[in-house]
């Protein structure tokens, strides 16, 4: 039987306003425990919630850079349920009328391709404290610190169908949230987080699978391994002729496999109703549209200028703009250097290789945008090879200073003294009789192949220091001068 997955996300963006949704409590990362929780987030008799506009502003920029109807009336509501984290009782959330609509995404994907994913809504709600199960002995501690931070939770409709597109839809809200800096998009921190609704059907057919909602997955690798596995578990039950229970389970890394956490909730077990202490927030057209004006430029748009602009590919265009901070890292590489296609090519090979090793973004790398420009244009004027221009990559990576500097210091100036290449030339030619012999009688097409064996020798005789293009150049004309 040939089966297909059927994969929603539900993702849940904290917003980086100062203060909270509905206190003036401050939302800063790291503060020892319930030191950033006022009267109104402990719900304390008395106290009313306040909206925050900023949180609107932001919520009302993601929307129109989703393409997305934006409420011009919206309501919150009270969804109820009892957790030691929310002291409330409930959680002030929207459902009927959010403040984000219908919208649509596209996607890239592996294979080059590209697919539209479609939004259900976007809303706007406040977060729940964290419960802390470590060090207590047995027990859980309770740390409101994040009770009541504005979050959006972004909900798409079941139209990714491999774990592949899952996370390219991820990744793509990841890139809008931080290109807006409405978020600062960190998984680690709690910052972004995402649901997960997997269910499997086989092929050919339209009615949907009974889903399982995999809850707060916090890592792209995780969303991507969770999902195979979720899907693997409900396929293996549906050949062995059981069924799909509709659940909320939990990833578990260590093992990679999820397990039951709960029956899922259907809207009517959290007894929503209007928020009376909260009126309906209605916006005008003038608002929205001064918002759109606002806007900055977003990675479709940069990737397109990308390919304009500095005539590279589409998929290098893409892979640049996945985030803002390798986008503005790699325009100012070739703001200093002025080789695009060599800086693409450098940060998303060596660059990128370095960060993945280190486990850090481009936002920390050990080279600055400064550092690899100036790299760059010493491959460009021919200082050092391409080869060369790897050992000066990890100087800089050392912290051994600039490219100029290292190649000083350590004297790794490529050699394009015609006089000087043509001397090893003629060395290595004399030393390979039997080489040369094969040359002379080999097919014309087969010889570019067979100088590979004299360009080796000539650049182990200079250290990997004498320019190859030169190499290549007068190595060709002496040999042909022996046919």
């Amino acid at each position: 039987m040939e089966w297909e997955i059927v994969i929603g996300l539900e993702v849940h963006v904290q917003l980086s306003t100062e203060s909270k949704l509905f206190s003036g409590a401050s939302t800063r990362f790291g503060a020892a425990p319930n030191t950033q929780a006022c009267a109104v987030d402990l719900a304390m008799p008395g106290t009313l919630p306040v909206p925050n506009e900023q949180a609107f502003r932001y919520a009302i920029m993601f929307g129109l850079a989703m393409n997305a109807e934006i409420s011009k009336r919206s309501v919150f509501e009270r969804k109820n349920y009892f957790y030691p984290d929310l002291p409330k009782g409930y959680q002030t959330t929207q459902l009927e009328q959010p403040i984000v609509g219908a919208g649509e995404v596209e996607i890239h994907l592996e294979d080059g391709g590209s697919k539209k994913v479609r939004l259900h809504h976007a809303h706007l709600e406040e977060d729940a404290g964290k419960s802390l199960h470590e060090d207590f002995h047995g027990m859980s501690g309770i740390d409101l610190n994040r009770a009541g931070t504005p979050l959006i939770e972004i909900v798409s409709e079941p139209d990714m169908r491999s774990a592949a597109e899952a996370v390219a839809y991820l990744r793509k809200i990841h890139s809008i949230v931080t290109y807006l800096g409405i978020s600062d998009g960190d998984m680690s921190q709690g910052s972004l987080r995402c649901d997960a609704n997997v269910s499997v059907r086989l092929k050919g057919e339209e009615k949907l699978g009974t889903r399982t909602e995999l809850k707060n997955i916090n890592s792209f690798r995780f969303v991507e391994r969770a999902i195979k596995v979720e899907a693997e578990r409900q396929i293996d039950i549906l050949e062995d002729g059981g069924s799909i229970e509709q659940e909320t389970r939990l990833y578990d890394a260590d093992k990679n496999e999820t397990r039951s956490m709960r029956s899922k909730e259907v809207a009517n077990d959290y007894r929503y109703f209007p928020c009376p202490d909260l009126l309906p927030v209605v916006l005008t057209e003038e608002y929205i549209e001064q918002l759109r004006k606002e806007l900055p430029e977003l990675p479709d748009t940069k990737a397109e200028r990308f390919q304009s602009e500095f005539n590279l590919s589409a998929y290098d265009a893409d892979q640049l703009t996945q985030d803002r901070d390798s986008a503005e890292y790699f325009e100012t590489v070739c703001k200093s250097c002025g080789e695009p296609k060599l800086a693409a090519n450098w940060i998303t090979g060596e660059l990128a290789a370095l960060l993945n090793r280190k486990e850090i973004s481009i936002a920390e790398s050990p080279v600055s945008a400064t550092q690899l420009a100036g790299l760059i244009t010493r491959i460009k004027d021919n200082t050092i090879s391409s080869k060369i221009a790897k050992q000066v990559f990890e100087a800089i990576c050392e912290g051994e200073g600039s490219a100029d500097d290292i190649i000083e210091k350590r004297g790794l100036k490529q050699v394009s003294d015609t006089g000087a290449i043509e001397k090893m030339v003629d060395e290595v030619i004399a030393a390979s009789d039997a080489q040369v012999d094969n040359y002379r009688r080999a097919d014309e097409s087969k010889r570019p192949k067979m100088m590979g064996y004299f360009v080796g020798q000539i650049m182990k005789a200079s250290k990997g220091q004498a320019n190859p293009q030169m190499i290549n150049k007068i190595l060709k004309e002496k040999l042909d001068t022996l046919l």
